[in-house]
């Protein structure tokens, strides 16, 4: 008998005979991963309509900046995704934080736009971010540049790409002259050897440059919350790179406190060359 007709008949000829379970889990993160993808990609379209015209603004509790854009963004994705996976958890910049996300196996961890001060200043640095964590990781995550059109992706196990385009972080050995991507108060003072250090607003979008190899590193040593890093955090890991916080641990995500307290990417040589610095270790 044909393979198909084996796998379309049970034992006794009358039932199908379901696939295999690692199968039918692939299959499942990757229809999760083109839903991501579907949905930021048109989600950017909402996003391209604000930027650079008039719109409403103002600050969040504790001083963040908010847009029409961000709300407008964040609508979109809301309903579509949830829609689309009524029973994942959700957890999102914008949105008051719903304990119930705990509970659930699949969150949504989503920045409807991440980098809200450089679309305010009509720089094309921002990003909208979605990610799905599993038990405290992501298993998949989408990073979309709306103005560059460029769209990062990845999902476990089946490496990162840009506009579908394979990519791995850079293989520089050192830290010194290194493309440094970071707050320059923060990364030009000892201990630091000279770097070249620029700064993109949007974080998600300095780890996915670390990911395809524009830059090699990027260091923060203030706290970032999932929403920033949770995307980024799969398409780096998926590159080749590493994503911790200063002391090397991987970083947990969907826990009660949604910050994390800083972090290192780079790929895992230059990785372990930072870290070492920072916790005065001989490298």
């Amino acid at each position: 008998m044909p393979e198909r007709d084996r796998q379309s008949e049970s034992v006794d000829g009358t039932n199908p005979v379901p696939p295999p379970k690692h199968a039918t889990k692939n299959n499942h993160a990757l229809e999760d991963l083109k839903l991501l993808k579907d949905t930021v990609y048109q989600a950017g379209h909402i996003a391209r309509k604000f930027y650079g015209g008039d719109y409403k603004q103002w600050s969040k509790e504790g001083g963040s900046p908010v847009t029409e854009a961000d709300l407008a963004v964040n609508k979109y994705l809301c309903d579509t995704l949830t829609s689309a996976r009524p029973g994942y958890g959700w957890l999102s910049e914008e949105n008051p934080d719903d304990p119930a996300r705990l509970s659930k196996r699949e969150v949504f961890v989503i920045d409807p736009i991440d980098g809200t001060i450089a679309f305010l200043k009509n720089r094309p640095h921002f990003t909208i971010c979605a990610a799905i964590v599993v038990e405290g990781r992501p298993c998949c995550g989408v990073v979309y540049n709306p103005i560059s059109d460029e769209l990062y992706s990845a999902r476990s196990g089946n490496g990162a790409h840009r506009n579908d385009t394979p990519i791995r972080v850079a293989v520089r050995d050192g830290l010194e002259g290194c493309a440094m991507l970071g707050d320059r108060n923060q990364l030009t003072q000892s201990p630091w050897p000279a770097m070249h250090v620029q700064n993109r607003n949007s974080v998600a979008y300095r780890l996915v440059l670390v990911a395809d190899g524009s830059a090699d590193a990027s260091v923060s040593l203030t706290a970032k919350r999932d929403w920033d890093l949770a995307a980024a955090d799969v398409i780096l890991h998926e590159a080749g790179g590493l994503l911790t916080d200063t002391r090397g641990a991987a970083l947990i995500y969907n826990r009660p406190v949604t910050k994390q307290s800083s972090l290192v990417a780079a790929n895992p040589g230059l990785h372990a060359e930072i870290t070492n610095l920072l916790n005065g270790r001989a490298a």
